[in-house]
């Protein structure tokens, strides 16, 4: 089967397409552009005219949202459910307070020292979204950030439309973070899954990658490698321990999942590194088959995730 595919940037990351039918990857492309670009005008942190930023004002009133913003939201709020608040929304003023307050490409410029403060970022249950009236009610000086769930939604939600609206097999995948839909290549979506790298941090080893099939839901892969700058003598980095309101300090530099959606994989690989010396075993227990690296570069991975070149990834 033939594919074709398309390769840009947007949500600050970079942004590829892939379709089983090549006459229709422009048209493809193009509602894919428009869909990230709703999505960024709902869901991002670092713009004054977002629907996310314009909670900061609301002052702790039920404030009504978009479809899709309410949508993201309640995604986010599963995502903090299912992983014990391991994977919280409320992290965004923590996140703030460690340099992370703008666009990632923009973080490393800034040489603004920090002060890291020891504190319990103010919790998801302290957050009330009412699906039946719209409205969402996020508590006076509360910051929400939607960073570790709302890239892979929107993977999921792009690749289930695009793949209804043309009738042919979809993968989108948002820096990494992959879903697919439709129609299935002979061999599966082939994926490549290996360490992510950054300018800080040590380099994976040479040839450490598994290349794995994925046919249907997500995969994604979280890491302290690739988002992480230096501030006033603090190596840091954009995966915050809601206990702490600090970057985890983990036993994992990268954990890949395998989920029914892309945003129920990118939760748990997130909630893994928080979790630290006990994610393998809450992993298994959810029956989630992963891929996790010891900051050493030691592969442990779970039952499920394949242990040959080419092997099916079990969603």
């Amino acid at each position: 089967m033939r594919t074709a595919a398309a390769d840009w940037r947007a949500l600050g990351t970079t942004v590829r397409l892939v379709v089983t039918d090549p006459a229709l990857l422009d048209s493809c492309n193009l509602l894919l552009a428009r869909h990230l670009a709703e999505v960024d005008a709902a869901c991002s942190r670092f713009r004054d005219d977002s629907e996310l930023t314009a909670l900061d004002t609301a002052a702790g009133r039920p404030t009504r949202v978009s479809p899709l913003l309410a949508e993201a939201l309640a995604v986010a709020l599963r995502a903090a459910e299912a992983t014990d608040g391991a994977v919280d929304p409320t992290v965004g003023s923590a996140l703030d307070a460690i340099g992370y307050d703008r666009d990632f490409t923009l973080v490393g410029e800034d040489d603004r020292p920090v002060a890291l403060r020891l504190r319990r970022v103010p919790g998801w249950r302290r957050v009330r979204l009412d699906r039946a009236t719209g409205t969402v009610t996020v508590p006076e000086g509360v910051r929400l950030d939607l960073g570790a769930t709302a890239k892979a939604w929107a993977a999921d939600r792009a690749a289930a439309t695009l793949a209804r609206a043309a009738g042919c097999g979809v993968l989108v995948s948002l820096g990494g973070d992959t879903a697919v839909a439709g129609e299935v290549p002979a061999d599966g979506w082939q994926l490549r899954v290996q360490d992510v790298t950054g300018p800080v941090g040590p380099p994976p080893a040479q040839g450490s990658y598994d290349t794995v099939a994925l046919r249907h839901g997500g995969l994604a892969t979280s890491g302290t490698t690739a988002r992480r700058w230096r501030r006033g003598g603090h190596d840091l980095h954009h995966i915050v321990d809601p206990r702490t309101g600090l970057p985890v300090r983990t036993p994992w530099r990268t954990v890949s999942v395998s989920a029914a959606t892309c945003a129920d994989a990118n939760a748990a690989s997130t909630a893994a590194l928080v979790k630290g010396e006990g994610a393998p075993r809450w992993l298994t227990r959810l029956g989630l088959p992963a891929r996790l690296v010891r900051q050493d570069g030691l592969i442990l991975t779970t039952p499920g995730w394949p242990t040959s070149a080419r092997a099916e990834v079990a969603a």
